[in-house]
């Protein structure tokens, strides 16, 4: 089985890209499925489904054509499934509180049930092999980093916090009835969290296994678009997540000959030389900006020819991690793979949250994690194809110097 996401900044075109891959991973034999990860769809309206604006089939799969399935959750299908009694609880104690009924239900709609939802979905079509490729339409950014962290964060919740919680709340419960109107959780809502993890179990290691999930970043060749995207690559690089591929998207024709878009095609392709830069050896497909939008399966099929030709979107287009960072004693180190280098030195320059890397002719920028951005010393080590950037505060610093 395959899972690929697609991810990025809002309206970079990310919900196109997944689509077309679906259909093109179809057309090959592969059984699909594209789920939407956004709260807000738009599955369906690019597939140019004819159906009410609101309609979305109670979030189960609808068949979009030979051997291809499309899903939009319907968070308040998903709440009686699988969030009955955490959802119970929580509008009681809303409305306790002086929420009306109404009111007091749409609040306790709480962030990050729409994903957990997903994860479940995801994971039962997994084991199950219900699918043969799963595609998934990321939403913007940062709602999609919180996905990822979620199994993460469950299994400590659920380890270090669940079993104190459940206990306290069973000896506070007598006590509390008698001093104050506010509801304790009862055990039925300890029991519906516990089956949840359990069904949970085993997504965090479908996600960060690089021979099933891979991650595609789709971009646009423009400044604040492209920082959003290292910001992106980071974050699914330190989750252990495998890069293959990025994605840059809507890039002028050089046919075009309208002295309006001048400007436009230099800026362009400045930022197409940086994104070489920013992401290499992460293979970057461009991608031309198509004359008219995109919607429907015609011309889905043509996007896909121009994304991938005549390749297989299933096919992984680069295994190796691009970076690893961790925490080596008392300080923090980056290990980039950085092929073909021939040259060993090294130059290191810091702006902000943004390290520059230069090694011989190579040069890489990348945004840091916020853990070292005011790291009192950086050094860099240079091991073959291997370097190490190392981030040290002012004491460890001091030592090394010793």
């Amino acid at each position: 089985m395959r899972i690929i996401f697609f991810a990025g900044k809002g309206g970079v075109g990310k919900t196109s890209v997944a689509s077309a891959s679906g259909i093109r991973a179809a057309e090959l034999g592969y059984k699909t499925i594209i789920m939407s990860l956004d709260s807000a769809h738009s599955l369906g309206d690019i597939f140019d489904l004819d159906r009410e604006l609101m309609d979305k089939n109670r979030g189960l799969p609808v068949k979009v054509g030979k051997r291809l399935w499309i899903q939009e959750l319907d968070v308040q299908e998903e709440i009686q499934k699988n969030w009955g009694e955490v959802h119970k609880y929580f509008s009681l104690l809303l409305n306790t509180t002086g929420f009306d009924e109404v009111l007091a239900e749409e609040l306790a709609i709480l962030p990050g049930m729409e994903e957990v939802s997903s994860l479940l979905h995801i994971n039962r079509y997994y084991q199950r092999g219900q699918y043969q490729v799963i595609i998934l339409d990321c939403a913007p950014t940062g709602e999609s980093l919180r996905f990822i962290s979620i199994p993460t964060a469950l299994e400590w919740y659920i380890k270090k916090i669940f079993n104190l919680e459940r206990t306290l709340a069973k000896l506070a419960r007598p006590i509390a009835r008698h001093i104050t109107d506010i509801p304790l959780p009862q055990d039925e809502y300890f029991e519906a969290l516990e089956k949840l993890f359990k069904r949970l179990q085993g997504v965090d290691k479908i996600l960060t296994d690089p021979g099933v999930t891979t991650v595609r970043l789709v971009t646009n060749p423009e400044k604040i678009v492209l920082k959003e995207t290292q910001r992106a690559f980071m974050y699914f690089s330190l989750y252990h997540m495998c890069i293959d591929g990025i994605i840059l998207n809507r890039i002028l024709p050089e046919h075009i000959s309208e002295a309006f878009f001048d400007d436009w095609k230099v800026y362009q392709k400045r930022y197409a030389r940086i994104a070489e830069e920013c992401f290499s050896p992460v293979p970057i497909i461009p991608v031309d900006l198509f004359p008219g939008e995109i919607v429907g399966p015609e011309r889905l099929h043509k996007l896909a020819q121009t994304l991938y030709d005549s390749r297989d979107p299933t096919e992984i287009f680069f295994k190796e991690p691009p970076y690893r960072f961790y925490k080596e004693e008392d300080r923090y180190v980056l290990e980039l793979n950085l092929p073909f280098l021939t040259k060993k030195d090294v130059k290191l320059n810091k702006v902000g949250e943004e390290l520059l890397i230069r090694v011989g002719g190579f040069k890489r920028n990348l945004i840091l994690p916020r853990q070292v951005v005011g790291s009192a010393r950086i050094r860099a080590k240079l091991d073959g194809n291997c370097l190490r950037i190392f981030f040290e505060e002012e004491e460890y610093a001091e030592k090394s110097d010793q």
